[in-house]
């Protein structure tokens, strides 16, 4: 059995015990969330309508930094860049149909 859930413009297929990276929701760890669904799958028949994901908020934390480099040859032109994403770790916890 498996869902798929909509977070922050973004769509993930999930299964029972999976964990997730998603955009910083600014909550608690240990605090227990309910996901937006869009589908979900049991035994094969997709359904659209109905259902449940539920996740436990594991930490929120940072990733790493993302160094984005341009050069552009024989122009004297460079530019650098960095960029860390803020995250909130979450392990999905029940699917209901």
């Amino acid at each position: 059995m498996y869902a798929i859930v909509k977070n922050g413009g973004k769509q993930y297929r999930v299964q029972e015990g999976d964990y997730l990276l998603l955009d910083k929701l600014s909550l608690e760890s240990g605090k227990e969330i309910e996901l937006d669904v869009l589908a979900i799958s049991n035994n094969g028949e997709l359904s659209l309508e109905g259902g449940a994901v539920k996740a436990e908020v594991i930490e929120e934390a940072r990733a790493k930094k993302v160094i984005i480099y341009k050069k552009r040859r024989r122009k004297d032109s460079k530019l650098k860049k960095g960029f860390r994403r803020s995250y909130t770790k979450v392990k999905i916890t029940a699917i209901s149909a």
